[in-house]
């Protein structure tokens, strides 16, 4: 538990330190923004290229572990949705519940790729990019359908499927995957200078991740923010793991899997809510709330289902 622990401080302490220099007058508004672009259309599409490109899918059995998370995200998917009708008569607002499911199904890549490759190195890394590979695209259809359709704007399917096509994230790990499995090699010093983008992303992104949180609305949780951490910190690794278990998987294969599901939501889901009609307040504070309390839940998630797995 303690080295699990030791490991996972190092990427909470970038986000504190995000928190504070966001707060620090030495630093001009306008550079959190620029740094949010950069990873988001560089750093971030970089480091799943140069990861995809790299992985031996048959040593990480990336069938099963696509399968097990496809699974998992469709369970999270239905009882969100189920959730609902229970929660419109309770009174929640449409748009309060697309930000609901985002911060239940959402979650932050950012984070898991620094602490797998933390735990596991190379092997971690890998696991977490076949899982992003096969539930980037499921998920951003899923999340944007339900904006779409909560806050009764009109969307046609082209421009549906253009934001689908042209996200970058789906761009970078999907031309990783082909060039890997078409076996095209991709020459060196290209390969390198990636690998360098690559290399920045997960720090940058970590500080960039404390940058955007709102500590405030961590003193003062409402409902709809709690039932968000309730689904993402502890129902999505349980259903994960569960699965995966089901499925066969064992070891440090288990324990990734389950990091990914133990990770908070993502903040570019803030984003999405702020330009389709959602609450983008409700998820602000869900996703400041869900990363403060992850610190505490990862490592609990981590070493319970590595005794479960034997990782």
């Amino acid at each position: 538990m303690l080295i699990i622990f030791e490991s996972t401080l190092p990427i909470f302490l970038l986000v504190v330190i995000g928190v504070g220099l966001r707060r620090a007058p030495v630093i001009q508004e306008s550079f959190w923004s620029g740094l949010e672009q950069f990873g988001y259309y560089v750093l971030f599409p970089a480091l799943l290229f140069h990861t995809m490109v790299k992985i031996d899918f048959a040593a990480l059995d990336g069938g099963r572990v696509s399968l097990v998370s496809l699974i998992a995200v469709g369970i999270m998917t239905g009882v969100s949705l189920a959730l609902w009708p229970v929660l419109r008569k309770a009174g929640m607002p449409a748009a309060s519940y697309t930000s609901v499911f985002q911060t239940a199904t959402r979650w932050n890549g950012f984070m898991a790729l620094a602490i797998g490759e933390k735990l596991a190195g190379h092997e971690g890394l890998a696991v977490i990019a076949v899982i992003m590979a096969a539930i980037i695209i499921p998920l951003n259809l899923v999340n944007v359908g339900v904006m779409v359709w909560f806050s009764g704007q009109s969307r046609s399917f082209k421009t549906f499927a253009i934001r689908i096509l042209t996200n970058p994230i789906i761009l970078g790990s999907g031309l990783g995957v082909v060039l890997n499995l078409a076996g095209i090699p991709v020459y060196d010093p290209v390969l390198t200078t990636i690998g360098l983008l690559a290399a920045a992303s997960l720090p940058l992104g970590l500080v960039n991740v404390g940058a955007g949180l709102r500590i405030a609305d961590a003193l003062r949780p409402s409902g709809a923010v709690l039932l968000s951490v309730a689904l993402k910190l502890l129902l999505f690794p349980v259903v994960s793991v569960s699965i995966a278990l089901a499925a066969g998987l064992t070891g440090q294969t288990v324990v990734m899997i389950a990091l990914g599901a133990a990770v908070p939501t993502a903040m570019n889901g803030y984003v999405l809510a702020r330009q389709m009609g959602g609450d983008d307040e409700l998820y602000a504070a869900a996703a400041t709330i869900q990363t403060v309390a992850a610190f505490f839940t990862i490592p609990v998630v981590l070493y319970v289902v590595a005794q479960l797995a034997g990782g």
